[in-house]
């Protein structure tokens, strides 16, 4: 271990929670509470980043598909284009029930 790596043991729960240390924390700005990821490196090294914003989020589900193989944006513009059909409906049927009453 070189003089710039620090060490410390957790615990991790039955539930596979562990607590980070505070001076981790502090020194990686991770806020309480908060989010965090996990990356794994090309040498299989595991990293811990804060997440502070969405944008922290990026790239995580690339590679990623469901159980019916669409990915995330296949998947999210499925649901999008669901939602409009059922706004068109809603709205149809609501103009045709607002003319009905004049």
């Amino acid at each position: 271990m070189s003089k710039t790596e620090s060490e410390k043991v957790v615990s991790v729960s039955s539930r596979g929670q562990a607590t980070i240390p505070k001076e981790f924390r502090e020194e990686l700005g991770i806020d309480t509470p908060g989010r965090v990821k996990f990356i794994r490196t090309e040498e299989g090294d595991i990293v811990v980043r804060p997440i502070h914003s969405v944008t922290d989020l990026r790239g995580v589900l690339e590679g990623k598909t469901d159980d019916q193989e669409r990915s995330a944006t296949e998947r999210l513009q499925e649901e999008r284009k669901a939602d409009t059909a059922t706004e068109a409906e809603l709205r149809q049927r609501y103009t045709s029930d607002a003319e009905g009453d004049t």
